[in-house]
């Protein structure tokens, strides 16, 4: 796929994908459920968590690209091997981490919080500590759902990879901070964690539905592909007879 084959349209496609992955990834309650004990337990105004909320899911996304960026590295190098094998290998990477979301949902039992309750603060640290500590917790754990995302669009030019990364980061900062909004205005963990299931299995379909569109996408390019040969050796120059 070349930057030139990239239409509007699927573009336009390919970040709506990318942001609502993003938000439902988020909506894990490793996202958003210990900004929500940390600031009550350091006794933060709202603004201040949701600052927190924002560095971290910046610094979230900052570690993801540069995953994805040695990703895309690796499979421009790949491709030079194995022609076409990107869009490829990205759909069935897509296909495996919705079927493991969709898994991990129908398998996932919700049991009586027996952690921190939201009204049973911990002992307080430094704020200084408790920030940077929320900031490393999702700075060293690249969001590996997106990550076939950037393989999906290794031969694309940057601006096409940026635009996708700013999907993911308006995404996950939206999504961390929806929940973290939710929690903190009274709505139980365990309700919340329960929804996470639900949240599971729509997050597991939109990653096969993304991983649809790529395949898809290929499969039109490589069955246009000999049809744009053909008519390119069948074209006859034109040759200008003297008079």
């Amino acid at each position: 796929m070349t930057a030139s084959d990239l239409q509007p349209g699927l573009l336009v496609s390919l970040l709506g994908g990318g942001f609502v992955t993003a938000f439902l990834h988020a909506a894990l309650p490793t996202h958003w459920l210990p900004f929500v004990l940390v600031g009550r337990a350091q006794r933060w105004t709202l603004a201040r968590v949701l600052g927190a909320v924002a560095v971290a899911g910046l610094a979230h996304i900052v570690t993801t690209a540069l995953v994805g960026g040695l990703i895309v590295m690796a499979g421009l190098a790949l491709d030079q091997w194995v022609s076409g094998l990107l869009p490829h290998l990205a759909a069935v990477l897509l296909f495996l981490f919705g079927a493991f979301y969709l898994a991990r949902a129908t398998l996932l039992r919700v049991q009586p919080a027996s952690g921190p309750a939201l009204d049973a603060p911990e002992p307080r640290v430094s704020d200084s500590a408790a920030f940077w500590g929320l900031v490393a917790l999702l700075a060293v754990s690249p969001g590996e759902v997106l990550l076939p995302l950037y393989l999906s669009q290794a031969t694309e030019r940057l601006v096409v990879l940026t635009a996708m990364t700013g999907a993911f980061l308006v995404g996950t900062i939206l999504g961390m901070a929806t929940f973290t909004l939710l929690a903190s205005a009274g709505y139980s963990a365990l309700r919340l964690e329960r929804w996470a299931r639900y949240e599971s299995i729509i997050l597991g379909v939109a990653l096969i539905a993304i991983g649809l569109l790529v395949a898809s996408h290929s499969h039109a390019e490589s069955r246009s592909a000999p049809h744009a040969h053909a008519s390119d050796a069948t074209a006859l120059p034109h040759v200008a007879h003297p008079h």
